[in-house]
């Protein structure tokens, strides 16, 4: 499959914000250094076999250690041996091929069958004959449409909590929806059917569950997307682009009622949330540029704490700075919103499935193609392992009606986070329209009037006015030390105020 000159997701090489700490020497009446992200987090990179091409599309674990590596060139291999201290011991045997994209991956434990995504389909296989090949290939479901358009992906997720597979549909092209379902979402249900649930997905990059079982899936800067973002999928709502209303008048998507109004370009996303009863406002909006430029991926840690003090927080590859983002996520007025944070830089390739595994490290698939990236090479696999030091960081960030409170992993000094010229906050948002992206808009500056840490030291209440509902509210804590002394290891946090909680 020829490279493409389009992008399927915005892309740029400029280099990451000074947010992320480096190792420094510490001069005399200097606060503790900090240490570098793989002090915490180790980064291990596994040999691919030699001349063959894994252009990461997809990961799942499968049993008895193993993991299944789907392929955007329509293969996957099974890799043995991944979790040894020598990555060199890792054995990749290929065991099927001559699919198409592969984007998705879910295995069943109650029958044996490995489910994968497709451009055109969602099909299972199996290896019947114990021979470690699969043999047997079965169409699940075909309930979209393909043209042959060059964007036209599919990303699947795994199971959810019902047995279904959720299915994410890029539009034709970037920008239209010419083939049946494009710039859809909607679930493959066990009996093989194909429900539409969900319209205005423009360019997703991976689709996933949070903590709490509901589903999530990525999509990116572009018409009507001033900026990439996390966003909740619900049956019946709208998340964004209406190009694929056409779809409401199919017989599967009759249950859901007329198509939603059509939003006004040059408005503001919470303007028409309030106007259009389906929109679903995108619950994290990644500042472009300052993190990342192309959501990807998205894992929730469900370890037990095998992976650091990141339990139930979400985790988001970006596929053009090659890196993994933090996310966590609340509930205001009935819907999801939350911040985002910098975790992890560095990776070989840009970044597009991730997995947790038992063990509680995360792999990662990288791929180059067409696209871009941050990380150098063509196409990896990678493995993020917690060393088992705790990082100092901003553990969450969450809205107040008058301000937010921020937990830490560990003990802060009292007396430097609890001071207001340790932080700093300013605002903004982006333009909902349907020209290509937008600049960040309607910038302020709220004042931060107290600041008052927890008794035990694990958190801070901070009161700030003239809170912008809608808007990012950029936080950076640059004077924030552990009771240490060190500086965190990011010292920023971003915030989707969609709502402002009334209690």
């Amino acid at each position: 499959m020829r490279a493409v000159l389009f992008l399927t997701i915005a892309i740029g090489f400029w280099l990451l914000p000074t947010s992320f700490a480096v190792a420094q020497k510490k001069k005399p009446g200097e606060p503790k250094p900090t240490e570098s992200e793989d002090a915490y987090y180790k980064l291990v990179t596994l040999p691919l076999p030699e001349g063959e091409v894994l252009e990461g599309g997809a990961l799942e674990m499968l049993p008895d250690g193993k993991v299944a590596f789907g392929t955007r060139r329509g293969e996957i291999w099974i890799v043995e041996n991944a979790f040894t201290d020598n990555p060199k011991d890792a054995k990749f045997t290929r065991f099927a091929h001559g699919m198409h994209e592969i984007l998705g991956l879910a295995y069943s434990k109650k029958d044996g069958w490995l489910y994968v995504t497709q451009r055109c389909d969602v099909t299972r296989i199996k290896d019947s004959r114990g021979k470690g090949k699969a043999d047997t290939f079965e169409v699940v479901t075909d309930g979209w449409e393909v043209n042959g358009d060059y964007h036209e992906y599919a990303f699947g997720s795994r199971f959810d909590k019902n047995g279904d597979i959720w299915i994410t549909l890029c539009l034709t092209g970037s920008f239209n929806s010419n083939s049946k379902y494009r710039g859809w979402a909607g679930k493959v249900t066990p009996g093989g059917k194909f429900i539409p649930t969900t319209s205005g997905v423009r360019s997703p990059g991976g689709v996933g569950f949070n903590a709490e079982g509901d589903v999530f899936y990525t999509d990116n800067q572009g018409p009507w997307n001033g900026t990439c973002g996390l966003k909740h999928l619900t049956v019946g709502g709208f998340v964004g682009h209406p190009g694929g209303f056409k779809w409401y008048d199919d017989p599967e998507a009759k249950y859901l009622g007329v198509a939603p109004l059509v939003p006004k370009t040059k408005s503001r996303i919470m303007t028409e949330a309030k106007r259009i009863p389906q929109f679903t406002p995108t619950a994290i909006l990644f500042p472009y540029g300052k993190m990342g430029q192309s959501a990807a991926g998205i894992e929730c840690d469900l370890s037990g704490g095998k992976f650091g003090p990141f339990e139930k927080q979400v985790f988001v590859g970006d596929q053009t700075h090659s890196t993994i983002m933090r996310v966590t996520l609340e509930k205001v007025n009935g819907r999801y919103q939350g911040a985002c944070y910098p975790f992890r830089q560095g990776f070989s390739c840009g970044i597009v499935p991730a997995c947790f595994a038992p063990d509680g490290s995360l792999f990662v698939g990288g791929t180059s193609r067409g696209w871009g990236s941050r990380g150098g090479k063509p196409f990896a696999l990678e493995r993020l392992v917690w060393t088992g030091k705790v990082p100092f960081e901003i553990h969450e960030m969450k809205a107040e009606p008058d301000g937010f409170t921020l937990t830490f992993t560990k003990p802060v000094d009292p007396q430097t986070a609890g001071e207001i010229a340790s932080y700093k906050m300013e605002t903004y948002t982006y333009i909902y329209q349907a020209d290509y992206g937008s600049p960040e808009v309607d910038r302020t500056n709220p004042t931060i009037d107290k600041v008052v840490v927890a008794k035990d030291n694990k958190s801070a209440r901070i009161w700030v006015s003239k809170l912008q509902e809608g808007h990012i509210h950029q936080l950076t804590a640059t004077g924030v030390r552990s009771t240490e002394g060190s500086p965190l290891l990011h010292n920023i946090a971003y915030y989707t105020l969609n709502y402002i909680p009334t209690k």
